[in-house]
Order: C-alpha cells, then sequence, then structure tokens
C-alpha cells in the first residue's frame, strides 16, 4: 500500500519536545545523589496521576490541572525517597518544571516542517499556561500552527477524546483532514500507542531504545531522532 502523505504533524510536549528529566539538574544541587532519581520518581508518579483521576471518574469531576498533579507528584517522590522538601525548594523545582530543556534537534525540525508547509502542533496533558511558558522559554512559538492542552476536556491521556481534540483542532487548518493523514510524535510508548488505536499515523521518536510496548499494537514508525521523522516517506514530499 503507498504511503499516504502527511498533512500535519502533532507532537507530544513532555518527553518529546521538553526534556522532563533535565529537572534533574537543579534536583542533583539540591539533593546530591539523589537528582536523576528523583527525576525519574517524579515522572512515573505525575503520569500515574493523570492516569488515575481519568479513570476514576469519566465525568471529570476529580480532575485536577496537570500543574496540580506535579506538584503533587513531586511532594510524593521526595517522601518516598527519603528527601526533606521545603517550601523554597519545591518553588524552585516546579519553576524549573515550567522551564524545561527543549531538545536542540526541535527548531531544526520544526523549521523543516514549515518550509515544506505541513502545519505542526502540539497535543500535550500540560496546561495552557504551562505549555505557554514552555514554548516561548525555547523560542518555538512561530514554528507551530496550534498548541492543544487537554484542559478543556478534563481528561488525560491515552483517552481518545484527548486525540479526537488535537484532530479537531487541525481540521479548523485543513477541513478535510483525516486521521491517518496527521503524523502524531511521541517519546512515550504509551502515548504512541494510545494515538494509534485512535487511528493516527504514528512516529514513536525512541530516543533510549526502549523495548516496543506488548499490546499487540505497533506505531506505525519507530526512530531515535527528528532527522529520522524527516525523512520518511510521504512526509518529505508533502507539500501546503
Amino acid at each position: 500500500m503507498k504511503t499516504p502523505a502527511f498533512h500535519a504533524v502533532l507532537f507530544d510536549a513532555y518527553g518529546t519536545l521538553f526534556d522532563v528529566y533535565s529537572v534533574g539538574l537543579l534536583a542533583e544541587q539540591l539533593f546530591p545523589g539523589r537528582g536523576e532519581a528523583l527525576a525519574t520518581v517524579w515522572r512515573d508518579k505525575q503520569l500515574e496521576y493523570t492516569r488515575l483521576v481519568s479513570m476514576a471518574d469519566a465525568g471529570g469531576r476529580r480532575y485536577r490541572p496537570f500543574w496540580e498533579l506535579t506538584r503533587d507528584a513531586l511532594r510524593y517522590s521526595c517522601r518516598r525517597l527519603g528527601l526533606p522538601l521545603d517550601g523554597v525548594q519545591e518553588d524552585r523545582l516546579m519553576n524549573q518544571y515550567r522551564h524545561l530543556s527543549a531538545y536542540p534537534e526541535n527548531r531544526d525540525a520544526l523549521q523543516a516542517l514549515k518550509d515544506r508547509g505541513v502545519p505542526a502542533g502540539i497535543l500535550s496533558n500540560g496546561d495552557p499556561s504551562m505549555l505557554d511558558v514552555a514554548v516561548r522559554s525555547a523560542g518555538l512559538q512561530e514554528l507551530l500552527d496550534v498548541v492543544v492542552s487537554v484542559e478543556p476536556l478534563r481528561c488525560f491521556k491515552p483517552d481518545p477524546r484527548v486525540y479526537a481534540l488535537g484532530l479537531q483542532s487541525l481540521q479548523r487548518l485543513r477541513p478535510e483532514l483525516s486521521a491517518k493523514q496527521v503524523l502524531f510524535v511521541s517519546s512515550n510508548g504509551w502515548d504512541a500507542v494510545g494515538a494509534t488505536w485512535f487511528g493516527f499515523t504514528t512516529f514513536w521518536l525512541n530516543r533510549a531504545g526502549l523495548p516496543a510496548e506488548e499490546l499487540g499494537v505497533r506505531p506505525t514508525h519507530e526512530g531515535r531522532s527528528l532527522q529520522e521523522l524527516l525523512a520518511l516517506p510521504g512526509l518529505e514530499g508533502a507539500r501546503a
């Protein structure tokens, strides 16, 4: 079957465009020898909390913004690791999370998509204010056509409603756009699986070389860098 041209690319934010483990540098300064462990446990608990509140109540009554869940996950992680977190340290770590380091390949990849006439956007669990700061800090705002937060839905990925919201946002730019014509990019294997189940064409940005999820489904494409994404058949020839 001929590979369809991709008419838009939708990126996950945290872990894909922004390095969630870059907080480990500050964490190491605050808690010598424990920075990497804190960054890892914090990220795992953050994701666990998003899934818990989504699964516990489909009506959204238990929804809490991603920023609040991130703070809760930090507090839990420090207790679990036996780290004495005070209010000043907590605020410093949360501010660092708001300004996560962007991967250096982002700008060139997004610029290449713009030059090829391919709309690009973000679909994220993050709150609108978090995403705004992260995108502006990285200087990417002019290279993104849409930045979509789950906040209006009051649920988190991998709920299919989230992926549908991403598609609808792109359809405002290109009304005839189908899910298969959207290339969804995530470094999170579970997110790539959820997007594949929804119907997106997917690219798992597997920077760490992790094994694929054992769920009977695989992302459409896999690569270790955004340069591999740009070389995909169908994307390199896409035009406005």
